[in-house]
């Protein structure tokens, strides 16, 4: 069965950075797109980020760009997340998915998306 655990979640101030990472086991994971949402209380899911399966291309939601960065290892089946200049609205709980496809020309839907984690908390203080 495949898992996913994300990690590198924290309490940060205002302007500060965090990076997160996600492990997955029991995957080829170089023949899996992967993603980044995140769930602030009393809303819904949104999609932030995703890389392909390769590499080759990313997305970010309008919100993140400019200031997030996706990337992925593949001989360590590990996704990263890096956040610079974070802001208090990007206080949420943060999961990381994979979709079985090389697809990632835009924003991630939730439906797209086989496997998740249990998610990792990002509060951000003013």
């Amino acid at each position: 069965q495949v898992q996913l655990a994300e990690s590198g979640g924290g309490s940060v101030q205002s302007g500060g950075s965090l990076r997160l990472s996600c492990e997955v086991f029991r995957v080829t994971f170089r023949r899996y797109s992967m993603g980044w949402f995140r769930q602030a209380p009393g809303k819904e899911r949104e999609g932030v980020s995703c890389i392909s399966a390769s590499g080759s291309s990313t997305y970010y939601a309008d919100s993140v760009k400019g200031r997030f960065t996706i990337s992925r290892d593949n001989h360590k089946n590990t996704l990263y997340l890096q956040m610079n200049s974070l802001k208090p609205e990007d206080t949420a709980m943060y999961y990381c998915a994979a979709h079985f496809s090389d697809y990632c020309n835009g924003l991630p839907r939730l439906a797209d998306f086989n496997y998740w984690g249990q998610g990792t908390q990002v509060t951000v203080s003013s």
